[in-house]
């Protein structure tokens, strides 16, 4: 049984015809007549009976025939209040997010609810978090994602919400395919000491870094780049090695290629009281655009 038999059913019961059922429905006499057919069956009783006067329904029919048009009408409802909510949605979303979060779960999520808001216009720019923080205070952005730690922040000012996507990553170091440190099935911070780094620049990476300097003493940093794909390519390249979330490896053409390998760094994790989410004001124009695309995130 689905919507549309119970549509047909309708258009026979208010119109007492099959003929005129279909041409209201624009099909064909026989499709309406198949269509009342497997519909009986499922219910296991005759709806409708030709008579002098027309079709008409049968003494159980009646009963059956009111409750599926209490149903329609519930679907009525359901389709007029779904057109009210999209109806609030409209404008442009501009989202400003961390290189990371942009290039994992983001694409997905932004395909699904552009297939279900195609009127909305997304705007997506990457910066390290404390820009995009700024951005979300100063209205300059409706949505920010970022990973919130002691790097980047001692806490959101009002009216800033902060939506945790849940997800605690792990640091993992990537190296060529044909190092030895490839070999390791994982790998500790003094055991880096004396190979060639390749690093994301933000502030986040630079705390990490000065950790990286504590444990092996100078290091020979090649280059630093905002651009994870650079970073990627570099070391596949064999000009070094770096450190990277797991989540920015997720599903990663690299490492699935065997151009990289990614070894879990021990002894060491990601700051504990960092986690990776969405901000933005309670008072922005698009609060509600926000949230709604909020729940299309998964990690």
């Amino acid at each position: 049984m689905n919507i549309e038999q119970l549509e047909v059913a309708k258009e026979v019961f208010e119109t007492n015809s099959m003929s005129l059922a279909a041409q209201n429905l624009h099909v064909s006499q026989s499709a309406i007549s198949q269509s009342i057919s497997i519909l009986e069956k499922e219910i296991g009783i005759p709806l409708f009976k030709r008579s002098r006067h027309g079709t008409v329904p049968t003494e159980d029919g009646r009963t059956i025939i009111k409750i599926m048009l209490e149903i329609l009408m519930k679907v009525d409802e359901i389709k007029d209040e779904v057109q009210s909510i999209t109806s609030i949605y409209k404008g442009e979303l501009i989202i400003a997010t961390i290189a990371s979060l942009s290039m994992t779960f983001l694409p997905k999520a932004l395909a699904r609810f552009r297939k279900d808001y195609p009127q909305i216009q997304v705007k997506i720019i990457e910066m390290e978090s404390r820009i995009v923080i700024d951005k979300i205070i100063h209205d300059k952005a409706h949505l920010g994602l970022i990973s919130l730690n002691h790097y980047t922040s001692d806490g959101l000012p009002e009216p800033i919400a902060f939506h945790s996507f849940q997800y605690k990553g792990e640091l993992q170091v990537i190296v060529p395919n044909d190092s030895l440190l490839a070999l390791n099935k994982e790998l500790m911070l003094k055991d880096l000491a004396d190979h060639a780094f390749i690093l994301s620049a933000s502030s986040f990476w630079d705390g990490v870094t000065e950790d990286i300097r504590q444990a092996c003493g100078d290091i020979n940093v090649i280059f630093t780049t905002t651009n994870p794909e650079v970073i990627k390519r570099s070391v596949a390249e064999g000009l070094g090695i770096s450190l990277m979330s797991s989540l920015m490896l997720r599903d990663d053409p690299y490492v699935e290629s065997g151009r990289i390998i990614a070894i879990p760094l021990v002894g060491y994790s990601l700051d504990p009281s960092g986690t990776f989410g969405g901000i933005y004001s309670k008072k922005g124009s698009q609060h509600r655009l926000v949230r709604k695309f909020l729940e299309y995130i998964e990690v």
